[in-house]
Order: C-alpha cells, then structure tokens, then sequence
C-alpha cells in the first residue's frame, strides 16, 4: 500500500504536498494534502486533522484555508483528507449533500453505499497508519482535529470517540446534530439505515447526551451563515456542552457566512490554539 506523491510546493517555510494512495477501507485511490513546516532532523511535530465539508475535496482547504503561516509559526503538520471515495465505479446519488463528495466520516451500512463509503475506518484508522509509516516527523501522540459543516460534524464525533487520542478538537460550523437537521437525517438514514439508535455515534449532541467527554472545544459559527437556523443548530451543542460540564467556547461571528472567507479569517486562531494545547 505504497504512497505517490502528486505534488509538492514551498510555502511559508515549509513543505505543502499532494499525496494519493489505494486504499483498503474504501476500495478506491484516496488523495490527500500534508503540510509540514520546516524542522530540525530528527524532530518530531505536532499533528492537526482538517476535515472538510459537503462537496469538498483536500483542495479547498488546501488552496483556500489560508493555514499554512500560523503552522510554520507553531511547528504544526497540517493534514486534509478527503470528503468520499471517488471513481467511476464509486456509488454515487447525483446530489451534492449525498454520495461522492459527503461521505459523512460514517461507515456505510447499507448498499450499495457499504462497500465504499468506509469514512469512519478511513480517517480514524487507515490513514494514520500511512501518516505513521511514511512521515515520520509526525507525532501521532499529539494530535488535534478540525473541520467544516459537514467535516466539523466529523471532527466533534471522532474527537468525542476517541477523547484519549486527540488532545484537541475544533470546529467551523459544524453540523452538531445530524439526527436533527434534513442534511444528517438524509445522510444517516441512506448511509446507516432506519434504526436511529445506530445514528447516535455520529451526532455530536447524542454522543454528549450518551457520556462521551472532552475537556474543552472551541467552535466559530458564522451569523451570516444561510445554514445556521435549518442544519447547524449550534444551540443544540451549547445546551448539551452546558449540561455535561464541556468546556465550549463557541464565537458567533458577526456578518460572516459558511465560505472559506469565513474559515479562512479564524484558522489562524483555531491553529493556535490547538497548539497550544498540543505543546503540553
């Protein structure tokens, strides 16, 4: 399971690379981006996960996301899977909030999707087997994860899984409650099935409601956003964080919407601070 390497730039003092490989828990090639700051031999640095959203691939962060600095500055790898599998022969629903392009980070359960849409198993285990075996500058005990909407979802329930793995999560208008908002019930009921019991390991509400912890998150929610009243429900997160005892600092920012304006203009923070919280 061998890695090709499909560019690399200099940029900020570090390494921006392009990298694709076949993979096993999707059954199909996977490209992703790693950004790696410049660093003594022999050092190892700090990890940070970015997921990103509906109809996305590694690119849009990759190009837009503007993080690339504030990682140089705090010595961070910077990693940014993409959203589905893809191919000719990939499933796919000819939406853009389903199928190729919203993966969800869910481990399909249903076919035709179950035999490709292994999200889950893809970027909680495989690739960082491979980020393991190929780049060894990076520290997989210290990592922290990210993401937008769709991938903020997947940053809150993978950190909420496994709290022992990540030592910091975050996220940019996360979809926080799937199993109450159209774009979750779509997408966890075509890719999991009717049984809504079986969502709750992939709502960040229901997984807090259900015990899962973390000490702190830190959440920016745009209040220009045209998704913010039907799909984010960043309320939802609130009350649950509050009534666990979850540390959430959560910023409603004036007249910021749901694009990479928006994401790009609070990375930079959101970089930091998981740093900071990655150096201890």
């Amino acid at each position: 399971m061998g890695m090709e390497t499909v560019s690399t730039n200099r940029a900020h003092g570090g390494t921006q690379g392009v990298y694709r490989h076949d993979s096993t828990a999707t059954g199909t090639p996977m490209t992703f981006s790693v950004f790696v700051p410049d660093h003594l031999e022999g050092a190892k640095l700090p990890v940070l996960w970015y997921l990103s959203g509906l109809t996305c691939t590694h690119a849009n962060v990759t190009e837009k996301g503007e993080y690339r600095a504030a990682c140089a500055e705090h010595g961070v790898i910077f990693i940014a899977p993409d959203t589905s599998p893809r191919g000719d022969d990939v499933p796919d629903d000819d939406a853009y909030d389903f199928g190729k392009g919203a993966g969800f980070y869910v481990d399909a359960t249903q076919e035709p999707w179950s035999a490709n849409f292994r999200m889950r198993s893809y970027i909680e285990d495989e690739l960082p087997g491979l980020i393991l075996r190929e780049f060894p500058m990076a520290d997989l005990g210290r990592q922290g994860i990210t993401g937008h909407s769709m991938g903020g979802h997947g940053a809150l329930t993978i950190g909420l899984r496994n709290p022992d793995r990540f030592r910091s999560v975050s996220a940019f208008a996360p979809i926080v409650a799937p199993s109450q908002c159209p774009w979750g019930e779509k997408a966890l009921g075509g890719y999991l099935g009717d049984d809504r019991a079986a969502w709750r390991q992939h709502d960040a509400v229901a997984l807090i409601e259900d015990g899962a912890r973390l000490p702190e998150l830190l959440v920016d929610q745009g209040e220009a956003d045209a998704f913010l009243t039907e799909q984010l429900k960043p309320a939802l997160l609130a009350a649950a964080c509050r009534e666990a005892g979850i540390d959430l600092t959560l910023r409603m920012q004036p007249g910021y919407d749901h694009s990479y304006y928006f994401i790009s203009s609070f990375m930079a923070d959101h970089v930091a601070w998981h740093a900071e919280r990655l150096k201890r």
